[in-house]
């Protein structure tokens, strides 16, 4: 079952679960790394992740998915003005929306891309049940060329960078292979993004978002942000999708 099909009741429940299993004082999570579609399977790991983010710390969520191919925009972005799900409505951040297609050319505000199979749906049903007041803003990357993932990658970076603003990076790992994950967590943390790159490339058949992971693996290391993901702190045998996970503040202020 989908989790557009669960109640509040479950969502909450399984939140609660999360935290009691992860017993400790939450780090300000800014990135999250998350499955695109969340279901029976992932649910409760996607809780982990999503259990990380504290109620008062956003008042807008930025949600990155890859869909290669399924517009001929580059970073399209729809222009609904809410996003309604069972639990309730979502306001688009329409100032933040503009401010991004501002910024490049490669960014529009158009709905080509924009249809039923997202993952923009399943995210806000987690949302919904953690913040009280948030917009928020859907982009889409339609082409996952390296200069495109740095193009998105910067312009997140540095529009983001003094906002109370949550990324949500929707990518999976097809087949789990945490060696592989330690190589890029190795890349990322040397701040050698060329090599970086150049080794997902290789291996793109292994991920289901490789762009938007790449993009949030850069927002990541340009923010100084310390990555963390739960098949490299709990075994592989223990995650369904290895690229769950977040990245938390280190020691500078979250809001510049």
């Amino acid at each position: 079952m989908n989790i557009t099909a669960y109640t509040r009741k479950k969502i909450e429940k399984g939140l609660e679960q999360a935290k009691k299993r992860n017993d400790q004082d939450p780090e300000i999570a800014r990135l999250l790394f998350a499955p695109r579609k969340i279901n029976d399977k992932n649910f409760s790991e996607v809780c982990d992740i999503y259990s990380q983010v504290l109620n008062e710390d956003f008042d807008t969520v930025v949600i990155v998915e890859s869909h290669p191919g399924s517009a001929e925009k580059k970073l399209p972005m729809p222009s609904f003005k809410f996003v309604e799900t069972s639990l309730g409505i979502v306001y688009a951040n329409d100032r933040l929306r503009n401010d991004f297609a501002d910024e490049d050319d490669d960014f529009f505000i158009n709905d080509d891309a924009f249809d039923g199979d997202t993952g923009l749906y399943d995210q806000l049903m987690m949302l919904q049940n953690i913040l009280e007041n948030f917009s928020v803003l859907y982009i889409q990357m339609t082409d996952e060329s390296p200069t495109i993932v740095k193009e998105l990658a910067f312009a997140l970076e540095e529009i983001l960078a003094s906002k109370q603003a949550l990324i949500v990076f929707c990518c999976e790992m097809v087949e789990n292979q945490s060696e592989i994950l330690e190589k890029v967590v190795e890349y990322q943390k040397g701040q050698d993004l060329s090599t970086l790159m150049n080794y997902l490339n290789k291996h793109n058949s292994l991920f289901d978002g490789t762009g938007t992971f790449a993009a949030g693996l850069i927002v990541a290391q340009k923010w100084g942000l310390k990555v963390r993901f739960n098949a490299l702190e709990n075994g592989l045998d223990q995650t369904k999708n290895n690229l769950n996970g977040f990245a938390v503040m280190k020691e500078q202020p979250m809001f510049g």
